[in-house]
């Protein structure tokens, strides 16, 4: 391919209001501060989170993948500064809810006529997003992505190329939580983990860290966690392939420039971040 009929480089984004939650981490500030070597494993490990985006009876059904998304959400919007009931959001789990999902196939087997219509209301995958959309009373696009083991870089090229394409901040959330019963033996999801950010087309006060972006071939192996603390995520759940961004977010102020990050979308195919910290 000549210069001349190059494809244009995609244009330079912004990250705000990072937000991260494990019941080891639960916060982006505890995450930070372990990811930098600053902050130690919460112990003993935080409950669940409770979100105050939900009514008191929703929240208290609402299951796992739920709870922890819109958890994270909220957070996200917070630190962006920015108000959700305006913002396109992009939701991306490996594999929904795994537990209502093996609930949903072990009643199916045995006894059908007792499913419970609430938990098959749960068991979609955009049940999140739903829940999201309705208690923010956010009318702007919403999607639910799933790539199994690299959901995290598919969602993020999603928000990414949205973001860029309609100038407009896109918030990106990432969940899983573990797998159960007869699930096991096909799939390996051994904890809550979720994640999320907010992707800007400018710069703001808000803003924490820059990227340059772009699609590269790949071998499909995941950057190694750094830190102590995110090397006890690194096989939690399909989200881990977080990691290593949000670990680069916490030292991004430390680091001239960053070492770029290749988040696998397939087995030949990454998606390439090069970080870069904010300057005055």
């Amino acid at each position: 391919m000549t210069a001349a009929n190059q494809a244009p480089k995609p244009p330079t984004l912004y990250i705000e209001g990072p937000a991260f939650w494990t019941p080891t981490l639960p916060g982006w500030e505890a995450a930070r501060a372990a990811f930098r070597g600053e902050g130690t494993l919460t112990d003993p490990p935080a409950k669940r989170p409770s979100p105050q985006v939900l009514a008191p009876a929703e929240r208290r059904r609402a299951p796992d993948t739920v709870a922890l998304a819109l958890e994270v959400a909220a957070a996200s919007m917070a630190g962006a500064g920015r108000n959700a009931a305006d913002v396109p959001c992009v939701f991306v789990s490996a594999h929904g809810d795994l537990s209502i999902n093996d609930y949903m196939c072990s009643t199916l087997a045995t006894d059908p006529t007792v499913l419970s219509p609430t938990r098959f209301h749960n068991s979609v995958h955009n049940a999140a997003v739903g829940y999201w959309t309705i208690g923010t009373g956010c009318m702007a696009a919403s999607n639910s992505v799933s790539a199994y083991e690299n959901s995290f870089a598919a969602g993020l090229l999603e928000a990414a190329v949205q973001c860029a394409a309609d100038h407009s901040p896109v918030l990106l959330v990432g969940y899983d939580t573990p797998t159960v019963g007869a699930l096991t033996s096909v799939t390996d999801s051994q904890g809550l983990l979720a994640v999320a950010l907010v992707i800007a087309p400018e710069r703001t006060e808000r803003t924490v860290a820059s990227f340059d972006w772009s699609t590269e071939s790949g071998n499909g192996n995941v950057p190694a966690p750094l830190s102590a603390a995110a090397k006890t995520l690194a096989h939690i759940n399909p989200m881990a392939h977080a990691l290593s961004l949000f670990e680069s977010l916490a030292r991004v102020a430390d680091d001239d420039p960053p070492a770029p990050l290749d988040l696998p979308l397939s087995s030949t195919l990454a998606l390439r971040l090069q970080l870069q910290q904010v300057r005055d």
